[in-house]
């Protein structure tokens, strides 16, 4: 699942608000503002609701434990950014 980081990167790549974001995920601005600023720390199922709204805008997050933050673009996507 995303971390902090990863969220507030693929918010930028996509020149999403908080309040989009909490629009295209069902997640409250409250609580997407308390996990960026690594105040409070989400429940799994927020986790995936906003890592999936990210991958419905066509964003895919690389996962393999290294450090640093992996974002990656579809093809089909390829025009957002």
């Amino acid at each position: 699942m995303i971390n902090a980081k990863q969220c507030r990167a693929a918010r930028a790549w996509l020149a999403w608000s908080q309040d989009d974001l909490a629009e295209q995920s069902l997640v409250s601005k409250r609580a997407i503002a308390g996990f960026e600023l690594e105040k409070t720390v989400p429940h799994d199922r927020t986790l995936r609701d906003l890592q999936r709204a990210f991958e419905d805008a066509g964003l895919t997050f690389q996962m393999d434990g290294a450090r640093g933050i992996g974002l990656q673009e579809s093809q089909e996507n390829s025009n957002l950014g």
